[in-house]
């Protein structure tokens, strides 16, 4: 008996619940929201990355031959001109090495004239004639080297750049090759290098355009080209190197962190819808509510994404027949709510 009367209560209290929940005024108040109209553009989907930046030569300069350094006029940050000094060796030892192969290819001149005129007189051979021609080409051949080693004991500076790294000191002792000094050049620009994972670099075209933001001037956008893919991936990271030529860029830092919106070639018809009418995003797969064709309810469609583009996304598939999407009260929405548009 008394289960009887506990389940007949309940069936009471169940629908005093429903008349009490139809009585409520705020069950039925429609939820107010913002719409955007669907906009059909010409677009192509971006690439995003980071990256730093530096130019696009960093030439290692260093001495031909080893020995002590005499000087390095030159600090990190200096910005050089071609042609000029950065560092020179100590001559003590080259200078010397100089003299001794002019006096030599001096002696073998002298030998040959002399050699020449015994053979006129036919008092030498053609072979020693020869041989003194032979002494003296190794003569000239060694003083060429020795000359070429004295011109490469002073580092000049083969364009204008920035020094981006000094390594020795003066009074330092160098092994013959040893980077001194690192210049970032000017003479092709600067560039953006970034890694891209397999999946976006195979987008990716040279020549395609993009922006470039950097933290440090939040204010300025850039624009630049793909001039530079690598065809195999970093054995380490995996990502593939990106290089994009900066224009308007030679005066910034080296070293600046920059993010980079590339553009690839395919472009093509495609819906772009804010980005805050998607909800529940799940790789490709998201949600998207659209006003109805009474434009007091809202429909919940399944879409699937093409790409983002800043504060917009292309959508592939899924608004078919629609005309706007909800954007402000979207979270709040479920398929079939009642809803009122803002104006």
């Amino acid at each position: 008996m008394n289960r009887v009367l506990m389940l007949l209560w309940l069936a009471l209290a169940a629908a005093g619940c429903a008349r009490a929940r139809a009585a409520d005024p705020v069950a039925d108040r429609p939820v107010p929201v913002r719409v955007a109209p669907l906009a059909v553009e010409t677009a192509a989907p971006t690439v995003s990355a980071t990256g730093t930046l530096g130019p696009k030569e960093e030439l290692s300069l260093g001495f031909k031959t080893g020995g002590v350094v005499a000087s390095v006029r030159v600090d990190e940050g200096r910005a050089v001109r071609a042609g000029q000094v950065l560092a020179t060796l100590d001559p003590g030892e080259i200078g010397p090495a100089v003299a001794r192969a002019q006096s030599a290819a001096d002696k073998a001149e002298r030998d040959l004239a002399r050699a020449s005129r015994l053979y006129a007189d036919s008092v030498a051979t053609l072979s020693q004639v020869e041989d003194a021609r032979t002494g003296r080409d190794v003569a000239r051949a060694e003083l060429e080297a020795a000359l070429f080693n004295r011109r490469h004991a002073t580092i000049v500076a083969p364009s204008n750049g920035v020094i981006l790294r000094r390594n020795v000191e003066t009074g330092e002792l160098v092994q013959p090759g040893a980077t001194v000094l690192v210049l970032g050049s000017e003479a092709r620009g600067n560039v953006v290098r970034a890694g891209l994972a397999d999946r976006d670099v195979v987008r990716l075209h040279l020549n395609d355009p993009a922006s470039v933001r950097f933290g440090a001037l939040p204010d300025r956008v850039f624009t630049g080209r793909v001039t530079e893919i690598a065809a195999a991936a970093d054995p380490i990271t995996g990502t593939y190197r990106v290089e994009v030529a900066v224009a308007g860029a030679e005066r910034l830092a080296s070293g600046l962190v920059g993010t980079l919106e590339i553009r690839t070639a395919a472009a093509g018809p495609v819906i772009m819808v804010p980005s805050t009418a998607v909800l529940e995003a799940d790789g490709t797969r998201a949600t998207v509510y659209t006003l109805a064709a009474d434009g007091r309810h809202a429909e919940r469609r399944a879409v699937t994404l093409a790409f983002f583009a800043g504060a917009r996304i292309g959508i592939a598939s899924g608004l078919e027949g629609a005309r706007a999407v909800i954007t402000d009260g979207a979270a709040y929405l479920e398929n079939g709510s009642k809803v009122e548009v803002l104006r």
